[in-house]
């Protein structure tokens, strides 16, 4: 399990965020779960985790997807092949976010999920999808390349 210290201290009743919360296991299992079903196009398992009420944000495109019936035909119908790295998965409670890079047909694009949980299903999930770009010369001497 991740766990994630804020630098308040942690949740307002003195946990450390991430502690082992109960249900932080089985959260974490059915996030694994659901991303590896993402990566080999098992539509049935990648949606288990989702309420029947799940909505999805894309605030990017201004789109939010509403119910897990709309979202499991959206992503169903797909017309890129996807693939998926997790770059890490952080959280505890309710709230997970995802780091990962989806590769549409060769292009990546970066992306961050956030995750709200209610009774071990998302009811709410945000995505952020990022293009990659040429770091700019004039900052070189202050960074490097990252693998």
């Amino acid at each position: 399990m991740v766990k994630v210290i804020s630098r308040g201290g942690g949740s307002p009743d003195g946990r450390a965020i991430g502690d082992d919360v109960v249900g932080d296991q089985e959260i974490r299992a059915a996030l694994d779960r659901h991303w590896a079903a993402s990566a080999s196009g098992d539509q049935d398992v990648e949606h288990e985790i989702y309420h029947d009420d799940v909505l999805v944000d894309y605030p990017q495109s201004g789109e939010r997807i509403r119910g897990r019936g709309n979202l499991q035909a959206l992503r169903s119908n797909h017309p890129a092949r996807l693939r998926f790295t997790i770059r890490r998965i952080l959280g505890g409670g309710d709230l997970w976010i995802t780091e990962y890079v989806i590769d549409y047909d060769g292009k990546p694009a970066f992306t961050t999920s956030i995750m709200e949980f209610r009774d071990g299903k998302v009811v709410h999930e945000t995505q952020y999808f990022a293009d990659p770009f040429d770091a700019p010369a004039w900052r070189s001497q202050w960074v490097e390349p990252m693998s």
